[in-house]
């Protein structure tokens, strides 16, 4: 099992943070109260962050501020159960949570969530009754579906009349899938009572995991609690043979939505999932019940799209450019073993292009930093890694007489760090890599170990917005270097590192199940000396499609460490030389060119969902929402498909193609166009540096 997979299945059982593991019988609201091992667990939180966390931090008035914001945040981040009055009541301890906290006092956390389990069950009761009512659809009204920057409603009939509209909208988005109007109200039913048992199942453990969560998370994103339910279930997974869809997931108010898609799982493969697509029904087998997730936790929707090798699951998606009350689509996959190998670097050659005359390039697509831990220690010469298989593609193309190389680092979420290392070892000569800082301040750097340099040609390195920790590690270095040009979109941003702390280790005697800590304790600095955390790494050449940049990856995280920087270390930077002439080259040849149009096409589609917080309830206006977004998302991707030469598909068609034979990246036209381009930038500049040559 790959580190990588290590960390993105950690992420994925911390995304539930408040939402998972929850008992499976109704747990009495008496039973709600703080134990003795959580104040203990409390205490030694507070000691380990205190310690070892890379952040330093008061926790006083303005961080008890910030944790009693955050917990009502996560219990209800759409503001659709307390209302302005439960607010105020609540706020009276506002300046006294870190108080609480030092001394282990959690009654005030048990007190506002046993409200709160009292407000769901009065706006389920409210829900369900309106589910009898007979709407109008021809009513002009609007339904605002996202109440994040919205203020608490004034009072009880304000919030009736805010679930009125969200009944009404639900039966609508519905009605418009024709769906007959007895199966909606069942279905709905469901969805609202399955809120309503799912929170009464909620025992102490999961109360006490939200509350010392929201004080985690108002430090920075990345340090978080799991209980000891949540730690035991995490080692099982980790156990477990990785068998699935291949997809990493997160909670998002009532939805379950896809992080990312593994390489080489049946999501990706699929071409059918995507990174911001809502899963909103789950079914087994060709033909099983489709069980609607809507408001589910999140491992409740995992452990359904979890099963054995060779088993069929269907997934009821809602596209990320459809907004929350757009057309649904259907998608089955086989469930399979995610191999090491499935992730591998693989190469390509791209040559022919226009413009390009007779340069052919190489290209390196690397989806993970993957390493064979448990083949390499016991010594295997032959164990898998990504540094030993791209030494080998380099040497593959030289044979093929490349005439530079592109390393594909889009969608890459990171990995291994001595393989970020090493890898970069392979165009460098010698010398240092990464530095790495503690919370204390001490400062390891992290060298190439191999003074050999494989490959010394012409290099490019193309990332995204998804390339993140490792590869920002590496981009960070050849760019710091000189040795390459940086293509594309700003980086992740992710520039810290974390541990699993067991908390039971700081306990001599008595209960020593406490559960474990996900601690932030060192952070990445680029050898220049500024940090590859936040900012991510900014590319020489920037695409236009980064235009949306800044709200993705760590740059949209709340309490995110910012950008910082420390003293660089002695390197010696080699020739790139001035790369004006060769951003000016590239501005203009994209200017016109159809696949770039059509990626700010999708952006600014995609941008137009992501700020719509309201949809009508007028199902003839909503009808044609719909359909004109259909037709323009089509319209624009046959136009582009038709500009280079191909003829467009019907989602129908595309599907079953993709279906039958999976692509890869160098074969989806959407795929190549920032690939193609990257080759052209690198093309441009080995014909500069051929003039240059003949000049000198």
């Amino acid at each position: 099992m790959t580190f990588r997979y290590l960390l993105l299945s950690l992420l994925l059982l911390l995304q539930s943070l408040s939402l998972a593991y929850a008992s499976v019988r109704e747990v009495p609201l008496d039973e709600l109260q703080p134990t003795r091992s959580q104040r203990q667990s409390t205490l030694i939180i507070l000691k380990v962050i205190n310690e070892y966390h890379y952040k330093k931090h008061q926790l006083d008035d303005a961080m008890s501020k910030a944790v009693l914001d955050r917990y009502l945040e996560v219990l209800d981040p759409n503001k659709s159960f307390f209302t302005q009055s439960d607010f105020d009541r609540f706020a009276v301890v506002s300046d006294r949570l870190d108080d609480d906290l030092k001394e282990a006092r959690l009654d005030s956390a048990f007190n506002i969530f046993r409200v709160y389990r009292q407000r769901v069950d009065e706006r389920i009761e409210t829900a369900l009754n309106l589910l009898k009512v007979d709407y109008d659809f021809t009513i002009n009204e609007s339904y605002r579906f996202n109440r994040e920057k919205s203020p608490w409603a004034a009072s009880k009939p304000e919030l009736d009349e805010l679930w009125r509209k969200k009944v009404k909208s639900d039966i609508l988005s519905l009605k418009l899938k024709d769906k007959p109007l007895d199966e909606i109200r069942t279905t709905l039913a469901k969805r609202y009572s399955g809120i309503q048992r799912r929170t009464r199942q909620m025992d102490s453990d999961d109360v006490f995991q939200i509350f010392i969560n929201s004080y985690t998370l108002s430090l920075e994103p990345h340090t978080s609690y799991m209980s000891p339910r949540v730690s035991e279930n995490f080692d099982i997974s980790m156990r477990l043979s990785l068998e699935g869809i291949g997809a990493v997931l997160k909670n998002e108010n009532e939805y379950t939505v896809v992080q990312r898609t593994v390489v080489g799982g049946p999501a990706g493969l699929s071409g059918q999932v995507n990174p911001g697509d809502r899963i909103t029904a789950v079914g087994q087998d060709a033909d099983g019940e489709m069980e609607d997730v809507v408001g589910w936790r999140l491992q409740d929707v995992v452990d359904l799209i979890r099963g054995a090798k060779g088993t069929t699951v269907r997934l009821q998606l809602l596209p990320e450019d459809e907004g929350s009350a757009g057309r649904s689509k259907l998608v089955t996959l086989v469930r399979n073993e995610i191999k090491l190998e499935d992730q591998a670097a693989k190469k390509y050659i791209i040559e022919g292009l226009g413009g390009m005359g007779s340069t052919r390039i190489g290209v390196i697509d690397i989806p993970a930093f993957y390493r064979d831990f448990r083949g390499f220690s016991k010594g295997d010469k032959d164990f898998t890694s990504t540094t030993r298989d791209v030494r080998q593609l380099l040497s593959e193309l030289e044979a093929d007489g490349v005439d530079g190389v592109v390393i594909d680092l889009r969608q890459n979420g990171g990995g291994s760090l001595v393989e970020a290392t090493e890898l970069t070892g392979l165009f460098i000569p010698s010398g240092p890599v990464v530095q790495v800082k503690n919370a204390s301040g001490n400062l390891d750097v992290e060298r190439d170990p191999d003074p050999a340099q494989v490959y010394g040609g012409p290099l490019a390195v193309l990332v995204d917005r998804h390339s993140a920790s490792a590869s920002e590690i590496f981009a960070g270095a050849i760019q710091d270097y000189h040795r390459g040009i940086i293509i594309g979109e700003p980086t992740f941003g992710k520039g810290t590192v974390q541990t699993l702390v067991d908390l039971g280790r700081f306990v001599r005697y008595g209960e020593k199940n406490l559960g474990r800590l996900r601690l932030t304790m060192a952070q990445f600095f680029r050898i220049n000396g500024g940090s590859t955390q936040f900012k991510g790494v900014v590319p020489d050449i920037i695409y236009p499609s980064a235009v949306q940049a800044d709200d993705q990856g760590e740059r949209s995280l709340d309490n995110a460490l910012p950008w910082a920087q420390i003293r660089a270390v002695d390197y010696q930077p080699q020739g790139l030389g001035p790369l004006e002439h060769y951003q000016q080259k590239h501005l203009m040849r994209i200017k016109e060119d159809p696949g770039f149009t059509y990626l700010l096409q999708v952006e600014q589609l995609l941008k137009e969902v992501r700020e719509q917080d309201s949809v009508s309830l007028l199902e003839k206006e909503r009808e044609i929402e719909w359909d004109n977004r259909e037709k323009r998302r089509k319209s624009e991707k046959n136009q582009f498909l038709v500009a280079i030469g191909l003829t467009p598909e019907s989602d129908e068609e595309e599907e079953k193609r993709k279906r039958a034979s999976p692509a890869s990246d160098i074969d989806d036209p959407v795929q190549r166009i920032m690939l193609n381009e990257a080759a052209h930038i690198l093309a441009d500049y080995i014909g500069g540096q051929s003039r240059a040559a003949m000049v000198n």
